[in-house]
């Protein structure tokens, strides 16, 4: 234990030789100026102080010091943290969320000042809505129907039991850890609302059919908008529905509606598919007569001015020589008329009873075997 005039001797001089209770430090008690302290003095008295306190000789402060500085060193290196790929730090400054950090070699300020959460923001959550697996509900094997879930009112007022799962992934950590008390429920109830409101606005024969994939994407789409509003830091990668079908009590009876439907369309398709083989074809018939009739029509009328033509021009030229054009004409129409009948041309001067025959038709004959050949 240090003594008493070693007490004194700190209590009464600082470093400085000033006396902390005066109003002048640098004056003794009847106001004359202090000769300034011994700094070598004062280390040594320092020295030996602390040495009584801490034993060990002289120079014995220095392990300790030593001992402090590397505690203060290991205090300040246990804030570098790493945050692996599929994580984000999540910084809390005496719980307070200060920031995120991403994937890599971090620091912050070490505990109890600041401390870090590293959720899993790659991992892809599902929730099931409409039914429960054999793991959710405890059971060894097959799905549990939650019909207060599945049972949904579409927009014709017809009731239709749709099973869907929601999954999703952790978009921004620090919103995710803080914005919401339960990110499970939360999705749920969002995707739950987003699913009646479409459903409420489509047929159920749109919802039975083609429609799943159109309602699944509009589904997604006002669910994170939902969760956006709210900050939750989720994001929401896939709505997949896995059944669609009518209530238990009446889907017979839908299915059997279902097979008068698809005989309507069967017959309206057989049906068109015969309009459209023979109507093109009655099309085609009705376009060549009238093709037909358009050059017969062409044909007669040039006929016509022909023979119409042909009368001017041989009128005219029975105004200026009418007995030429008559012996012509006469000529002309008898080789018309003689041309397609056989003839046999006899000589009426010929003498003693025989009958000069000249056979045309067999010349005729004869001249066209030579003109084939």
């Amino acid at each position: 234990m240090p003594s008493k005039d070693d007490i004194l001797i700190l209590k009464n001089e600082s470093p400085w030789g000033s006396n902390p209770g005066g109003s002048g430090g640098d004056r003794n008690g009847s106001g004359q100026r202090r000769p300034p302290p011994n700094i070598d003095d004062l280390i040594r008295k320092a020295q030996g102080s602390i040495g009584r306190i801490f034993p060990g000789g002289k120079g014995g402060s220095k392990p300790v010091y030593l001992g402090i500085l590397v505690l203060i060193v290991l205090w300040a290196l246990s804030g570098l943290y790493r945050v692996l790929p599929d994580e984000q730090g999540v910084v809390l400054r005496f719980g307070k969320f200060i920031k995120t950090t991403q994937p890599g070699l971090n620091y912050h300020v070490p505990f109890p000042v600041e401390r870090v959460l590293t959720p899993k923001v790659t991992k892809v959550n599902r929730i099931d809505v409409g039914f429960r697996s054999a793991s959710d509900s405890g059971r060894t094997s097959g799905v549990g129907d939650v019909s207060e879930e599945s049972l949904m009112l579409t927009g014709d007022e017809n009731i239709v039991d749709i099973d869907y799962s929601v999954f999703w992934v952790i978009k921004d950590a620090g919103k995710f850890l803080f914005n919401i008390q339960s990110p499970l429920e939360t999705v749920k109830a969002a995707s739950e609302t987003s699913m009646r409101e479409v459903i409420a606005k489509s047929k159920i024969q749109s919802i039975l059919t083609e429609g799943r994939s159109k309602i699944e994407i509009e589904v997604q789409q006002i669910t994170q908008g939902i969760l956006d509003e709210y900050g939750s830091g989720i994001q929401i990668t896939q709505v997949q529905t896995q059944k669609a079908d009518p209530p238990d009590q009446v889907i017979d009876a839908f299915r059997d509606v279902q097979a008068a439907r698809a005989d309507r369309e069967r017959s309206k398709n057989e049906a068109e598919a015969y309009a459209n083989d023979v109507i093109p074809r009655a099309r085609g018939e009705a376009e060549k007569i009238l093709q037909e009739a358009e050059a017969y029509k062409k044909q007669v009328v040039a006929a016509a001015e022909g023979e119409a033509s042909r009368f001017i021009a041989i009128y005219n030229e029975y105004k200026t020589a009418k007995q030429v054009t008559q012996e012509r004409m006469y000529l002309e129409t008898m080789e018309r008329v003689l041309a397609d009948i056989d003839k046999v041309i006899i000589d009426k001067n010929s003498g003693s009873g025989v009958v000069p025959y000249l056979p045309l038709p067999e010349i005729r004959k004869r001249n066209k075997k030579k003109e084939t050949n």
